[in-house]
């Protein structure tokens, strides 16, 4: 399967900064349940990937895995990791940062801000 998951250049910055002081990391499409629908960033070895999880692709050099039944869901989309302001998921790398990572989807993105 061809990646179904890319990373815009400010999730790819936060991703490095966060694998200087972790080492390397994955990722998990939560399903909203805690944390809502977050794309949640682990050290490897940390976070058992299920037998029904699928590997959309790599970001930055980390996996990037969802479960099986929302792969069913947004299998028809692919999925871009961007990074806003606020705090991340609970579990997740990027809490305490004051930025935190946002999927968006190819149906969803925002489309390119014009320069003044």
């Amino acid at each position: 399967m061809a990646d179904k998951v890319t990373a815009t250049p400010a999730a790819l910055e936060l991703i490095a900064e966060i694998v200087a002081d972790h080492g390397p990391v994955l990722f998990h499409q939560s399903g909203g349940c805690c944390d809502g629908s977050s794309p949640m960033c682990y050290p490897q070895g940390d976070f058992l990937i299920g037998d029904y999880d699928v590997k959309l692709g790599e970001i930055g050099g980390a996996p990037f895995y969802i479960s099986g039944s929302q792969y069913d869901v947004w299998k028809h989309t692919d999925l871009i990791i961007d990074v806003v302001p606020g705090r991340g998921g609970m579990f997740s790398l990027d809490n305490g940062r004051e930025r935190r990572f946002l999927t968006r989807s190819e149906i969803c993105a925002l489309p390119p801000r014009e320069t003044e």
